[in-house]
């Protein structure tokens, strides 16, 4: 038996303790990390299911959203039970999870990461993974990694193109060091340009390679670019990232505008025409919401979310007070549309 490791995960692991690159000691680092990921959509909940698979003994899993029919297409965690039943990403995954690999912990946070919880929501991890759809939550985790030496790894993947990037405060760039702003104009999303389900698997592969690679102490091996990778048209392409940018606002200059909150926007979700207001951190009884709701159109509601369809829109409400309006992208509109229903 391999010394510290509990019994019954001496075979489980097997295949993996006998690749030399993890071996044993390697294996008991898995079991005793901590990981975070951020968000829990295609390349998230991938993300989750590898790594819960390798045996990464903690997995902190926050999405804000919860799953539809159109997930599950390329969201290996989640089925038609889950998109029925409009249950949190979060916890649909962490249930999943919990069904093959019970000796780990899946936690789950049906939230959005912001400034004021990114402390509680990231803190005592030993690395941050991205599973976002957007920059705006990027530049946030980026700002927290910088700020606390905690290293992530950046994944994207949009129609048949994938993407990533490990950043390690102090040592690589960060991701302002080659983004100083977000991207401007037209941006590619999967509501735009659409996604293949390999394109996700391929860029969140990659990334939990990396993540062994550093849960596991093998910097050395750490690749230090930024790569891409289009699977359709048989691109590839690597932007050197092995050092800081001299000047960066975030690695160089230490200014964390994005974790102050400076300018934090409303974020148009990816895949669907909807908008999250998430500024009214309050409970709500959603039972008792449903039954004010009711005379003004169609409510369903469990107990992670109330749904209330009132045409041309659709409101999906939280039970902290934060709600997806979809019909939209007008963010004045939705507004309205809250405080009309569910009160300002």
């Amino acid at each position: 038996m391999v010394f510290g490791m509990k019994p019954g995960l001496e075979e489980r692991y097997s295949r993996q303790v006998l690749f030399a690159g993890i071996g044993a000691e390697g294996q008991q680092r898995l079991l005793e990390s901590r990981v975070a990921i951020v968000g829990c959509g295609a390349t998230g909940s991938v993300l989750a299911s590898l790594l819960a698979r390798a045996g990464v003994g903690s997995l902190r899993i926050i999405d804000r959203d919860y799953v539809e029919p159109s997930n599950l297409q390329r969201q290996v965690l989640f089925d038609e039970t889950d998109a029925a039943e409009s249950i949190p990403k979060a916890i649909a995954a962490c249930r999943k999870i919990a069904q093959f690999n019970s000796q780990i912990v899946a936690e789950p946070h049906v939230t959005d990461l912001t400034p004021e919880n990114a402390d509680q929501l990231l803190g005592g991890v030993h690395l941050v993974l991205d599973g976002t759809d957007n920059f705006e939550t990027r530049y946030l985790i980026n700002d927290y990694a910088v700020k606390n030496s905690v290293p992530w790894i950046y994944t994207a993947a949009v129609g048949s193109y994938a993407l990533t990037m490990n950043i390690v405060p102090s040592e690589t760039a960060c991701l302002s060091c080659l983004f100083p702003d977000a991207p401007s104009g037209m941006v590619e999303t999967c509501d735009t340009s659409g996604i293949l389900n390999s394109a996700v698997n391929m860029a969140a592969s990659i990334a939990t390679t990396e993540a062994l690679k550093l849960l596991t102490g093998a910097r050395e091996q750490l690749r230090t670019t930024l790569l891409s990778h289009d699977l359709w048209l048989n691109q590839r392409a690597e932007i050197a990232a092995d050092k800081p940018r001299a000047g960066c606002r975030t690695c160089s200059q230490k200014q964390f505008v994005h974790l102050a909150g400076a300018g934090r926007p409303h974020i148009t979700l990816c895949g669907r025409n909807s908008v999250q207001i998430h500024e009214h951190h309050r409970a709500v009884d959603l039972s008792e919401l449903g039954k004010r709701l009711q005379p003004h159109g169609s409510v369903r509601h469990t107990d992670f979310i109330l749904k209330f369809l009132k045409e041309p829109y659709e409101m999906t409400l939280f039970p902290d007070g934060r709600a997806i309006i979809k019909g939209t992208t007008d963010t004045a509109l939705a507004r309205s549309l809250y405080a009309r229903y569910i009160g300002s």
